[in-house]
Formats: C-alpha cells, sequence, structure tokens
C-alpha cells in the first residue's frame, strides 16, 4: 500500500496550514482548525493514517462527475475516521468549503489557499491510480503545529 503524507504546519484560529506529498508533487492544505474538543463542520481530523479509497454516492460525488467528466472516478475519501463521516480530500480555498475535509491548492497565506481547482487536477489523478493499483493511505502528521490552546502532537484520545 502506498502512503501520503500531510504534515501540518500551521494552527490558527480559524484554518490549519499544511503540505500534502505525492512523491515529488506537493500541495498546500487547508483544513479546519484543530481542536482538543470536537465541534461539527469546524474541526479538522485527528492526525492518523487513514485508508483512502473512491466514493460514488452523495451529492458532491454527482457535482464532480459533471464537472470532471473526464477524470472523475469517485470522491478521495478517508475511511474510518473516528468521530467523522464522509471526509474527502477536494476543491475549496476557505475554512467555510471545509466541513471537516481536507482542500488541497496551489499555495497557502494565512487564512486560504489558491488555485484549488489547478491542484485538485494535478493530485487526482495520482490518488486514483494509488488507490486502484495497490491501494493508498494518508497519515496526517501534527508535529509542527504552533497555536496558543494547541498541542504540538496529539494523542490517540483526542477528537
Amino acid at each position: 500500500m502506498k502512503t501520503i503524507t500531510l504534515q501540518r504546519s500551521r494552527n490558527e484560529d480559524t484554518v490549519t496550514i499544511g503540505l500534502l506529498r505525492i512523491g515529488k508533487s506537493v500541495v498546500a492544505t487547508l483544513e479546519d482548525p484543530v481542536r482538543d474538543t470536537k465541534i461539527y463542520g469546524e474541526t479538522a481530523i485527528p492526525a492518523g493514517c487513514y485508508t483512502l479509497e473512491l466514493r460514488n454516492e452523495g451529492g458532491k460525488t454527482k457535482r464532480y462527475e459533471k464537472r470532471f467528466p473526464d477524470m472523475h472516478k469517485g470522491m478521495i475519501w478517508l475511511r474510518d475516521v473516528p468521530n467523522f463521516t464522509y471526509v474527502y480530500i477536494h476543491i475549496g480555498n476557505y475554512a467555510k468549503d471545509t466541513d471537516g475535509c481536507i482542500l488541497v491548492g496551489e499555495k497557502a497565506n494565512k487564512s486560504s489557499i489558491s488555485n484549488s481547482t489547478k491542484a485538485y487536477k494535478r493530485l487526482y489523478p495520482k490518488i486514483v491510480k494509488m488507490i486502484e493499483s495497490e491501494g493508498c493511505q494518508i497519515e496526517i502528521i501534527d508535529k509542527h503545529i504552533e497555536s496558543e490552546g494547541n498541542h504540538s502532537e496529539r494523542t490517540d484520545d483526542q477528537t
């Protein structure tokens, strides 16, 4: 099984910024803030390893099928995230777009990412190929998060 890595590097009050590495490709990420107590739709998922699969149900899947008819094979889904359902890697620029998911972009600033569609179109086929050929997982690492009130490392009992 192949592993891609998301290194969360900065946690602010409203967003968490990181870098997602797939081989030599790197994209910026934006998530909700890392919190000790989960707030529905406003909290980043816990650090850890999650199996990636393609999900072909739901409204977002239908929207992406229409938007990307030549490449879409399903939403990139992080399976078995504790206390979360249907966590995806997808397009978006701001915290309001995440709803607990991981957004990808070309560049990040303090509160947003840019060129999300361009980054997604570059990233998506690579992840799909790994999922379909030998399986893929994502490892999310919080080691370098720095923010008042947040821990630099998370434990398994935090959600």
